[in-house]
């Protein structure tokens, strides 16, 4: 078995489709596959699909739709297959589960690419760490489970990826400044910056990216934008590091400069104190 969260959910037993077309069914599998090996309370499940306002009959409509998905795992793993559909979603006291190794979801790659990455980085080998990394990054289709209707569970669970996802790219980015490959990434960041236009550590990327590419002017421009921005919308100036590193800028402090200065997690951190 196969099974992919990062991006639209796919789930496959020898190259077919098990993933329903219904949209809780849909839900009990994402959250199954997200756990695999372990067991998900049945009142974990029901929450999941109709929050805090269950029907009299949930019990046994959430019997319904496991039963649902052990006919498409046992169509898809066909009449000689080692085991039964009962043992790949089996029943457990007070749950289910998918009784599959954990490296069979794509999850899991992700997390031990990027547990690689953090210890490249432990080990000061930055080259690793934006490899790993970048392995860990592309193995996403898109926003996680983006096909599937979530409730306050998978809600849950999707934030978390997506937080991780944005972490490890910014990790990445700053793994890539620390290699001097900083004109290659103004496009990117200039693309992140719109899409979190409050996020000031993919700021401080972008301009310290502009800045090491010559385009001091454009640098700082970032930096007023994100202090309008700031200001208007939150009532707030920039944080003191942001201010710091928009400080070094106009006196063109020399650890701005590729490779200088201690080894940090991100280069917003540069001007931390």
């Amino acid at each position: 078995m196969k099974i992919k969260v990062l991006g639209p959910l796919n789930v496959e037993v020898n190259g077919i489709s098990v993933v329903p077309t219904a949209g809780k069914p849909r839900q009990i599998l994402a959250l199954l596959a997200l756990y695999p090996g372990r067991v998900v309370p049945v009142s974990t499940l029901m929450e999941e699909i109709w929050g805090t306002h269950l029907p009299q009959s949930a019990l046994t409509t959430l019997q319904t739709y496991i039963l649902q998905l052990r006919r498409r795992l046992g169509t898809a793993m066909g009449p000689d297959a080692p085991g039964s559909a009962k043992d790949v979603l089996a029943t457990r006291y007070g749950g289910y589960l998918l009784q599959i190794p954990a490296e069979a979801v794509d999850v899991r790659a992700y997390e031990c690419l990027v547990a690689e990455g953090q210890q490249a980085h432990e080990d000061g080998e930055d080259a690793r760490v934006a490899e790993c990394l970048r392995a860990a990054l592309d193995l996403w289709e898109g926003p996680a489970l983006v096909d599937v209707r979530v409730g306050p569970i998978l809600d849950i669970e999707v934030m978390r990826l997506e937080e991780s996802r944005l972490v490890t790219r910014e990790r990445r980015i700053d793994a890539d400044l620390r290699l001097g490959r900083h004109i290659e990434l103004i496009a990117e960041l200039t693309d992140l910056i719109a899409r979190h236009p409050q996020h000031e550590g993919l700021h401080s990327q972008a301009m310290v990216a502009l800045y090491r590419s010559g385009r001091q002017a454009s640098a700082l421009d970032v930096y007023r934008r994100l202090r309008q921005r700031l200001i208007a919308e939150l009532g707030v100036e920039p944080s003191p590091q942001l201010q710091r590193l928009h400080q070094a800028m106009l006196a063109v402090d020399p650890r701005l400069d590729v490779a200088s200065g201690p080894r940090r997690t991100s280069t917003f951190d540069l001007y931390a104190a």
